[in-house]
């Protein structure tokens, strides 16, 4: 009994609920994971991988990615035929060694990103060009992937 009093270990009552219970099970959690302070936990993670956008139409499938601060000779985009493969490096100049950093969201380094197609595509005929920071690669679908209109006799 005083085991669970000190520790507020679940009390049943008939009043209570079990989403209650949960609720309340939740919020120590929340108490817990904030009490870690600035850890991996909560910290938010920037990381260098690019976000990218697919989609498709009938002829191709489209990806946009942002890039910012990466030039186009930093940038190695290949082809296979199961998808992209875009990697390259972005540099960040540094503060100095004296500088304290308040907030650094901000990342440098080589990124790696791979981008599964859902159809096959010509490997020939990818185009790829750099545009204020956006990546776009335009990617044709091979000639078996796309679709095909049947006429109706």
């Amino acid at each position: 009994m005083l085991y669970r009093k000190m520790f507020a270990f679940p009390e049943w009552r008939l009043r209570t609920t079990p989403f209650a219970e949960l609720g309340r099970m939740r919020q120590q959690m929340d108490r817990l994971i904030e009490g870690f302070g600035d850890t991996p936990f909560n910290m938010a993670k920037a990381g260098v991988f690019p976000l990218i956008n697919l989609s498709e139409d009938a002829e191709s499938y489209h990806i946009r990615a942002e890039l910012p601060g990466v030039t186009a000779d930093a940038l190695d985009i290949q082809a296979t035929e199961k998808g992209i493969s875009v990697s390259g490096e972005r540099k960040i100049a540094t503060e100095g060694k004296d500088a304290k950093y308040h907030r650094r969201e901000r990342e440098a380094g080589c990124f790696s990103r791979m981008v599964g197609l859902p159809g096959a595509i010509n490997t020939e005929k990818v185009e790829a060009n750099l545009v204020n920071g956006i990546l776009n690669v335009l990617v044709p679908k091979a000639e078996a992937a796309k679709p095909r209109q049947i006429a109706v006799n």
